[in-house]
């Protein structure tokens, strides 16, 4: 049977949170956007059509409002770094995960969309 990695896709997961090294986002928070994609072997899954034996999405959800919503970060970087992290600690299923922040409130005297940051950190097996 082949096997091979599934790739697990969450799109724009939105929350309002205070990050950010000036005093009016720490105060006054903004809006974040948070898409995370995993890899896992989804075989036993795929087999036996069982939700148990996948990743749960709802659960990964959860730890990412935990993180974005828990201790205020300075730079979306640091939170990016530990979203990575804590997905591949609290997940042992996963195999690969890349996480994408964007702060979409951007305290410039410019026009912007947003700035977006990316990690992405795979589980090392030796």
């Amino acid at each position: 049977m082949q096997q091979g990695l599934m790739k697990l896709t969450l799109s724009n997961v939105q929350f309002y949170s205070y990050h950010g090294v000036k005093p009016e986002e720490q105060s006054l928070g903004g809006r974040y956007q948070v898409d995370a994609d995993i890899w896992y072997n989804s075989m036993s899954a795929v087999v036996s059509d069982d939700v148990a034996q996948a990743v749960n999405y709802e659960e990964i959800v959860f730890t990412i409002n935990e993180l974005v919503n828990g201790d205020a970060f300075n730079l979306i970087e640091t939170l990016c770094y530990e979203l990575s992290k804590e997905l591949l600690e609290r997940f042992s299923m996963i195999e690969k995960v890349s996480i994408r922040v964007r702060k979409l409130s951007v305290p410039l005297k410019h026009i912007i969309d947003h700035v977006e940051v990316e990690h992405t950190m795979q589980r090392s097996h030796g």
